[in-house]
């Protein structure tokens, strides 16, 4: 079955926060949305939510972790929806906070995993949609990424390296494909996203940190993809506005 939408967005990882608020600012502007998480427990609810608001979905089942699982997935959206135009790939922030080693502890295994789990995911997508955007001559990646790859932040242990080389890595995409049609940045994100499953543990658990609107950060997505001059947007709640 192919979409009558125009556009397809694929949202990688998708979650209650951030992947939900991609999901309805790009479902707004009429894309075909496909939302793949792991388990699709929350799936029926997810798609309840945007119908509410106009836009059709479908959903998927699928670790996008596991490069076989993420190819198929990918295949399958395109069968159903048609070429994607876009993909978010966002942070698998539970898995990373779960193997985060303080790095005056850590030996070149708990580096390696959190490159495996933070960078690989991501350029796995890469090499299985990009080929196609290229050929078109158009096409959206954007990233989530945290904001240890820009500023030390002791307390993200392993993760900040991966971080940082995440955050690289999209950089230097983005210069590589912009004269190709293709557009790629990374959302750099410092602080708690309202509504995600770890904002709402911690707010259970009694504790205040500084959050983000994920709804801000997707619309600063939308006028990235429309305007397309920058590679990267930084959403820091930990520093104070001067």
């Amino acid at each position: 079955m192919t979409s009558s939408y125009a556009k397809v967005i694929a949202i990688l990882g998708a979650g209650p926060g951030l992947g939900m608020s991609m999901a309805r600012r790009f479902g707004r502007e009429g894309f075909a949305v496909a939302l793949v998480s792991r388990t699709d427990v929350r799936h029926a609810g997810y798609r309840a939510e945007l119908a509410a608001d106009g836009i059709e979905s479908r959903s998927y089942a699928a670790d996008v972790c596991d490069p076989e699982q993420l190819r198929e997935v990918l295949a399958r959206i395109a069968a159903d929806l048609g070429e994607i135009d876009t993909a978010y790939h966002g942070p698998a922030a539970a898995d990373l906070g779960a193997r985060i080693v303080p790095l005056p502890r850590a030996d070149a295994a708990a580096v390696r995993a959190s490159f495996e789990h933070a960078v690989v995911p991501a350029v796995d997508l890469v090499a299985a949609v990009l080929p196609r955007m290229l050929e078109r001559g158009d096409g959206a990646l954007f990233f989530g990424s945290g904001l240890s790859g820009l500023q030390p932040m002791p307390m993200l242990g392993t993760l900040a390296p991966a971080s940082a080389a995440l955050r690289m890595y999209v950089l230097t995409l983005a210069a590589a494909v912009r004269d190709q049609g293709v557009y790629a940045a990374a959302l750099t994100i410092g602080g708690l996203v309202e509504r995600g499953d770890i904002h709402r543990a911690l707010v259970d658990q009694g504790a205040q940190l500084p959050t983000l609107n994920p709804d801000d950060i997707a619309g600063t997505a939308w006028r990235m993809y429309v305007t397309r001059d920058e590679a990267e947007a930084v959403f820091d709640a930990f520093t104070p506005a001067s």
